[in-house]
């Protein structure tokens, strides 16, 4: 694989980082990838609850949980207790049902600025990428592997792509920014 190619995977990793972190980030609405970080242990094993169970959204700010096997109720309540995400699931028989409080605007800014803080989070870790590949790249001119010209266009092809990855960083951030201030 070619030093384009690794750059390119790096950045991408942590798009996909981004984009996990920011489904976790509470909107207006229910969401149930909130739930995607939340493991739980059942029949010895940890699974996803989204694995383990059936996750719907009867109404804008609820989410209902219906286990494929009833005997795992109370265990996927207390995962999503344990996880302390902001909200309460109630165990109501053989379903668990989080209601999602409304948010108030000093919420709404919280939100948003979490959005930033994961976003440039990205971005660092995008250009953490760019000066590991550039290093690599200079250290292969020093060592005549490549030449000086050769070296000029792996930069800027990195420099390219780290402008890329920071664009779809900023749009997701904003997509997620979106989503929150929305009433």
């Amino acid at each position: 694989m070619g030093i384009k190619e690794q750059t390119e995977q790096g950045m991408k990793e942590a798009i996909n980082h981004l984009t996990q972190e920011l489904k976790n980030i509470r909107t207006g609405r229910a969401n149930p990838g909130i739930l995607d970080s939340i493991s739980v242990e059942i029949y010895g094993s940890q699974m996803r609850i989204r694995d383990v169970a059936n996750i719907t959204v009867p109404e804008p700010r609820q989410l209902l949980i219906t286990p494929y096997d009833k005997s795992n109720t109370s265990t996927i309540g207390k995962a999503i207790d344990k996880a302390n995400l902001g909200f309460r699931p109630v165990v109501e028989g053989d379903v668990v049902r989080i209601n999602f409080p409304a948010m108030d605007e000093s919420v709404r800014k919280d939100m948003i600025k979490l959005c930033h803080k994961r976003r440039e989070e990205a971005k660092v870790s995008i250009r953490n990428v760019r000066a590991h590949s550039n290093k690599i790249v200079r250290e292969e001119k020093n060592g005549g592997k490549i030449s000086e010209d050769q070296c000029v266009h792996h930069e800027k092809d990195i420099q390219t792509l780290t402008d890329k990855y920071c664009k779809i960083a900023d749009d997701l951030s904003a997509q997620k920014e979106k989503e929150v201030s929305t009433v």
